[in-house]
């Protein structure tokens, strides 16, 4: 018997015994008159068959509710306490509690990222961003729940190909979802059902064939990713261009924390005194000791290696490489007043 099977009775046994007690209260406060706390007491009495002697004597019409009570009652009652026993003698209390507890950890996010699949690439998707980004990952294999839990992030156990499951991880209050499930079609499914559900998220899928590529972009996919693809580019690279390819590698990380630099986006808020500088002004190798790779405008148009005057405008993204001090200063001067 799965957990949820477990659970769904515990619920259900509660809710039925306490209608029983109240049946048993109710009868014996209508048919003898007895106070409340007393009608309370011979229910439980006679439902656990405990054998204590009646708190007051019972008319005839009381001992016929009683029987009656025993009949409808007390094989339920134990049936109720073999389950319970069952549950916590195989630990599942704990279980469905830490269970309970991640709902609410999860219905409390907004703005956060879903991960659809926990395979190998999964797997190496939320080490990365694990630490960095509130996440919920959905897996449907149960067998991966040790390994879930390692993660330290929410998870659900369940097919992110169904729209319960998107809606359980708040699909429609997060800001992103990567789905990267070993299947073309079922990550062309999540990618509907999502657009459907929150027609603003931004989607990350993967897609081993060339035709899925035109699927997923079509289905609304923000951006389509082939593991193949981009493993071959990089083995070709390597034997292309190794100097290149040795100081990406090693000088640049991305999720290590052994590693000299970073590269990373920051975007500048209206409020930052980088709005409306140019480059000279804004003079970011002297303020945070970075380098400026490129500009990414608000209308898409991305800048290499921008010229000196090129202007920084309110909401243009920053592509830099910097040690993570430098990073963090100009964090603060690019959005003034957020947490660093």
């Amino acid at each position: 018997m799965t957990f949820f099977s477990y659970s769904n009775q515990v619920v259900r046994g509660v809710i039925l015994t306490s209608l029983i007690l109240l049946f048993g209260t109710l009868g014996y406060y209508l048919i003898e008159g007895w106070d409340l706390l007393d009608s309370l007491y011979m229910s439980i009495i006679t439902l656990t068959t405990v054998g204590f002697s009646e708190t007051h004597a019972l008319s005839y019409q009381g001992k016929i509710f009683t029987i009656f009570l025993l009949l409808i009652g007390v094989g339920f009652i134990l049936y109720m306490f073999t389950v319970l026993s069952e549950v916590i003698v195989s630990g599942r209390i704990e279980s469905f509690l830490g269970k309970r507890k991640m709902e609410k950890q999860i219905a409390d996010l907004h703005g956060h990222y879903i991960l659809a699949g926990f395979g190998r690439i999964g797997t190496i998707i939320s080490q990365i961003l694990g630490k960095n980004f509130s996440m919920v990952i959905l897996e449907k294999d149960r067998n991966m729940k040790h390994e879930l839990e390692e993660t330290g992030q929410p998870f659900i156990l369940g097919d992110a190909s169904h729209s319960q499951a998107l809606k359980r991880a708040g699909v429609e209050r997060a800001r992103a979802l990567i789905t990267a499930l070993p299947t073309d079609a079922d990550n062309v499914y999540i990618t509907l059902t999502a657009k459907e559900l929150n027609p603003d998220i931004m989607i990350i899928a993967r897609a081993d064939h060339p035709d899925a590529q035109r699927r997923l972009k079509r289905a609304g996919a923000d951006h389509v990713v082939s593991p193949y693809e981009i493993g071959a580019r990089r083995m070709a690279l390597i034997l292309a261009k190794p100097t290149v390819i040795d100081f990406l590698s090693e000088s640049v990380r991305t999720g290590s924390i052994d590693r000299l630099l970073e590269l990373e986006e920051i975007m500048v808020e209206k409020a930052s005194p980088l709005a409306h500088q140019n480059l000279i002004e804004a003079n970011l190798s002297e303020r945070c000791n970075i380098i400026l790779l490129s500009i990414k405008k608000k209308t898409g148009e991305q800048i290499f290696n921008p010229r000196y005057m090129e202007e920084i405008d309110p909401g243009d993204t920053l592509l830099v490489l910097g040690e993570s001090d430098a990073l963090t200063c100009l964090r603060n001067i690019a959005s003034p007043g957020s947490l660093s």
